[in-house]
């Protein structure tokens, strides 16, 4: 319980004419006792916060940067209505700054309920877990109110934004000019066939079926697609490299969004995708998910995963993806190719997974440095410049080496990096090495 603001104004321009006309006991008994008796009549008559029920309804999901909705049930049970405010309280990152809609203001009859919404637009993936509701409970005069918390679960998981969805519909299109849906007919070595078709002027005389021609009348030759039921192995690298930031993210978040997107797209074209998120320990693991569950199971699973400080532990991984991965598979490592952690830590282990599994390496490139690159002008920016070439080169090195190894690199921005795996696993597709 406390005095309202209006109990304490009241108190200060009663004590003016008791200053001025009747200093003394006398003249403040005489003000002040009424506001007790005021006050106290003003509690007695605010209702009781300690019985008041509580319970939540709404979103339990929402994507990055998407708003989600929280409806909190107020039930007065009590005999007198309930005049409150109300604070729902949740962590900082549920909203951006100076936007906190936690605070409200209702009024509820005896034996009566009302609901209030709090609307989250969180700033960081993971789980977002309410904290105490308080209510603070007016009297009918303002003066004096009763003041409680109530512990009300809730947790509201926020899931990657997935940006590079915008891409799929174009690497799908593709991908059906591969599968031979459209006009466009590829082969490539180890594909499978699919069907005869009659020869049109362009075609590749090495897809002629001689046999099938001498059966009928016109040149018939075979259309090819690429090879289904593949198996893809995501393999995140959740180390301290992937906690340096690119812009306004960790790099671990563009290579989430990388992952998300080759995933969406292998699924669609038959292919079974799972994922290992690894640093010194399995941090995720989403395997034998079907095409219509699998996305879902990725988001849930990506939603809570955070970088960790420390070195990752390359043999640690490749014996975590030679168990995952017990047959030939498509793997792909979305880690760094800073120098030192690829030439100490992932060259020594490379041929146990060169061996027996084809390998895709991605790695998201800083722009900074590109744009440090082209920078003139002064004696600094020259300097910057001769830094970032000499970052740059030392890129291209490491990148040389893991291509000599047999290696598919891709190095791309933020923003690029999650098309650029996509075209090189439909690369791989058409090509036959999957």
């Amino acid at each position: 319980m406390a005095p309202t603001g209006r109990a304490a104004l009241l108190a200060a321009l009663g004590s003016l004419p008791v200053g001025i006309w009747e200093p003394g006991w006398t003249g403040l008994l005489a003000v002040n006792a009424p506001l007790a008796v005021a006050c106290a009549c003003d509690y007695a008559l605010a209702a009781p916060v300690r019985t008041l029920g509580l319970t939540r309804s709404g979103d339990t999901s929402v994507r990055l940067g998407d708003t989600a909705d929280v409806t909190l049930t107020v039930t007065n049970p009590s005999r007198r209505p309930l005049r409150a405010r109300l604070r729902d309280a949740w962590p900082p990152s549920s909203w951006t700054p100076g936007t906190e809609a936690s605070r409200h203001r209702l009024t509820i009859p005896a034996g009566e309920r009302r609901r209030v919404t709090t609307r989250l637009r969180p700033t960081r993936r993971g789980d977002r877990q309410a904290d105490r509701v308080t209510v603070r409970s007016y009297g009918p005069l303002g003066l004096f109110t009763r003041q409680g918390t109530h512990k009300v679960p809730w947790t509201v998981r926020v899931l990657p934004p997935f940006t590079s969805r915008k891409h799929l519909p174009s690497k799908l299109a593709r991908l059906r000019e591969l599968d031979g849906r459209t006009s466009v007919l590829t082969r490539g070595e180890g594909t499978e066939f699919d069907s005869l078709r009659a020869y049109v002027p362009g075609d590749d005389t090495r897809s002629i079926d001689w046999r099938a021609t001498a059966r009928q009348s016109e040149v018939a030759v075979r259309t090819w697609r690429p090879e289904r039921d593949r198996h893809i192995l995501l393999v995140l690298d959740t180390g301290r490299t992937s906690a340096g930031r690119v812009g306004d993210a960790p790099r671990l978040d563009a290579s989430m969004d990388a992952a998300l997107l080759l995933a969406a797209l292998a699924s669609r074209a038959g292919d079974r995708v799972d994922l290992l998120a690894y640093d010194r320990r399995v941090r995720a693991l989403v395997q034998g998910r079907t095409a219509g569950d699998l996305l879902p199971s990725l988001v849930s699973a990506l939603a809570t995963l955070e970088p960790e400080l420390v070195e990752t532990d390359a043999r640690g991984l490749t014996a975590a993806a030679l168990r995952t991965a017990p047959r030939r598979s498509l793997i792909v490592l979305l880690t760094t190719l800073d120098a030192t952690p690829v030439e100490e830590g992932l060259l020594p282990v490379l041929n146990r997974l060169t061996q027996r599994h084809t390998v895709l390496l991605a790695s998201v490139a800083d722009p900074h440095v590109a744009s440090m690159a082209r920078s003139r002008g002064d004696v600094d920016a020259v300097y910057e410049a001769a830094a970032a070439a000499q970052a740059h080169t030392e890129r291209d090195r490491t990148a040389e080496q893991l291509r000599r190894r047999g290696v598919t690199v891709v190095d791309a921005a933020p923003e690029e990096l999650a098309p650029a795996l996509a075209d090189a696993y439909l690369a791989l597709k058409s090509a036959g090495r999957l």
